[in-house]
C-alpha cells in the first residue's frame, strides 16, 4: 500500500495541471496575497496610531483585542456561509470589507473607538481566511499535492510587500493616507480577481482514496446548500488538536505583527522605518519557508515539519526577544519566521481534509484564538514585566506546538 501511495503522489506531480485548476489557483493565490498586504499595512502603523489614541501598553492590548474578537465570531459563522453560498462568493464578500475597513483605525482619537473599528477589520479578516482556506483545501484534495503553504508564502509576501511598503513610507506619509491607499488597492484587486473567481466551479477531489500521513484521505465539504455530516468523536478530537497547533503558531505571527515593531523601536531604539522593518523581515523569512514548503512535506513529511518547525521558531523567538542589538533582534524574527512557516498551513490543512469547511473554520477559530490571548496578554505582561519579557511566551508556545506535533504522529 505504502509503495502505491507514492506512485500515486509521484503520478500526481509529473501529470500536467488542468487549466481550470491552474487558474484557480493563480487566483486564490491573489487573495492570499492581497489578505497579508492589507493586514501588514495596518500592523506597521500601530506605533503612530497608538501615540495618535493616547494609549498605555494596556489600552492598546484591548484595543488590537478587537481585531481578534471580530475574527474569531465571524470564523464561527464563515464555515455555514461557505457550506451555503460556497466559498468563493463569501471570499470576494470578505475581500470587499476587508479593504473597506482598513481606512477606519486611522479616524479614531480613543483606545475604545479604536477597539470598536478593529472589531469590524477583524471579521472582514476572519472571514476571507476561512473562505479562501476552505478554497485552497479543495485544490489541495484534487490536484494530490500538498501546495497549501504556497499559498501561505503568498500571504508572507504579500505581507512583506506591505511592510516594506510602511516602513517607506512611515515618515512621509499619514496613517489616514497610507490605510485609504490600502483601500483603494484592496478594491481594484478584488474587483478583478473575484470577478475570475465567481466564474470558477469549486473543484472536486481527484481520488477520495488516497490516504494521507496521519489521517484519512482528504475530504471536501459538502456542496453548497447541502446538509452538513455528522463528525464522529475521533475526527472531531483530531480538528481540535490541529486547531491548538495552529493556535500556538497564530500567538507567535499575532505578537510579532503587534509588538515587533514597538519593540524595536522602543526598547532598542531603532528608527521608526527599522522597526516597520522588523515584521518585514519576519515575513520575508517566512515566504522563503513557504515556498519550499511543499518540497519539505514531499520529502519529510508533515511530522517533521511540524517539529523541527516549532523548535526552530522557539530558539529564534528567545534570540529576538531577548538580543541587545537591534541587528541580532531582526535576526531571531527571521529565524522565527523560518520556524513558524509551515506549521500553520499544515495544522489547517490536514482540519479541512479531515471535515471540510467546518474543519477549517473550527481550527482557524483556534488559531486565531492565538491572535485573541496574544494581544492583550502580552500587553498586560510588558506593564507586568518588560516586553522583552512577555515576548518569550512566544517561544514557549512554539515549543508546545513542536511536543503536540511529535503525539500526532502517524
Amino acid at each position: 500500500m505504502p509503495l502505491l501511495n507514492k506512485i500515486g503522489t509521484a503520478a500526481s506531480r509529473s501529470s500536467p495541471t488542468p487549466p481550470g485548476l491552474r487558474r484557480l489557483r493563480v487566483i486564490l493565490t491573489l487573495f492570499f496575497a492581497l489578505d497579508g498586504f492589507i493586514f501588514a499595512g495596518w500592523v506597521v502603523r500601530i506605533p503612530a496610531i497608538k501615540d495618535q489614541t493616547g494609549a498605555s501598553a494596556s489600552d492598546l492590548g484591548l484595543a488590537l483585542l478587537g481585531v481578534s474578537v471580530g475574527a474569531v465570531i465571524t470564523m464561527t459563522l464563515t464555515g455555514r456561509l461557505c457550506r451555503r453560498f460556497g466559498t468563493h462568493p463569501v471570499t470576494v464578500a470578505c475581500g470587499v470589507l476587508l479593504s473597506l475597513s482598513v481606512a477606519l483605525p486611522p479616524l479614531t482619537h480613543s483606545a475604545p473607538a479604536l477597539g470598536a473599528v478593529l472589531l469590524i477589520f477583524g471579521a472582514a479578516y476572519g472571514g476571507i481566511n476561512v473562505a479562501f482556506n476552505s478554497a485552497a483545501v479543495d485544490l489541495v484534495a484534487a490536484l494530490r499535492r500538498p501546495i497549501m503553504p504556497s499559498f501561505h508564502a503568498a500571504f508572507s509576501l504579500g505581507g512583506m510587500a506591505g511592510a516594506g511598503l510602511g516602513g517607506l513610507i512611515a515618515g512621509s506619509l499619514s496613517p489616514t493616507r497610507h490605510l485609504l491607499g490600502l483601500t483603494v488597492i484592496g478594491l481594484l484587486v478584488t474587483g478583478v480577481a473575484g470577478r475570475a473567481l465567481l466564474r470558477i466551479e469549486p473543484p472536486a477531489p481527484a481520488d477520495s482514496s488516497q490516504e494521507r500521513e496521519g489521517g484519512p484521505a482528504p475530504a471536501r465539504g459538502p456542496a453548497p446548500g447541502t446538509r452538513t455530516p455528522r463528525l464522529d468523536t475521533r475526527t472531531r478530537r483530531l480538528v481540535l488538536v490541529f486547531g491548538l497547533i495552529a493556535l500556538c503558531t497564530a500567538f507567535g505571527e499575532g505578537a510579532l505583527a503587534d509588538w515587533g515593531a514597538l519593540h524595536l523601536e522602543q526598547d532598542l531604539a531603532a528608527h521608526p522605518g527599522i522597526a516597520a522593518a522588523g515584521y518585514s523581515c519576519f515575513a520575508f523569512a517566512m515566504t522563503l519557508g513557504r515556498l519550499g514548503g511543499t518540497t519539505l512535506l514531499e520529502r519529510l513529511g508533515q511530522t517533521p515539519i511540524l517539529v523541527a518547525g516549532g523548535a526552530t521558531a522557539a530558539a529564534g523567538m528567545l534570540l529576538g526577544a531577548l538580543a541587545p542589538t537591534v541587528w541580532l533582534a531582526l535576526l531571531g524574527f527571521a529565524v522565527t519566521g523560518l520556524g513558524l512557516a509551515n506549521i500553520f498551513p499544515v495544522a489547517i490543512e490536514r482540519a479541512g481534509a479531515l471535515a471540510g469547511p467546518g474543519g477549517v473554520a473550527t481550527a482557524s477559530t483556534l488559531g486565531y484564538g492565538g491572535m485573541l490571548l496574544g494581544p492583550p496578554a502580552i500587553g498586560f505582561m510588558a506593564d507586568w514585566f518588560t516586553l522583552p519579557t512577555a515576548l518569550t511566551s512566544v517561544a514557549a508556545l512554539a515549543g508546545v506546538a513542536a511536543v503536540i506535533g511529535y503525539t500526532t504522529r502517524p
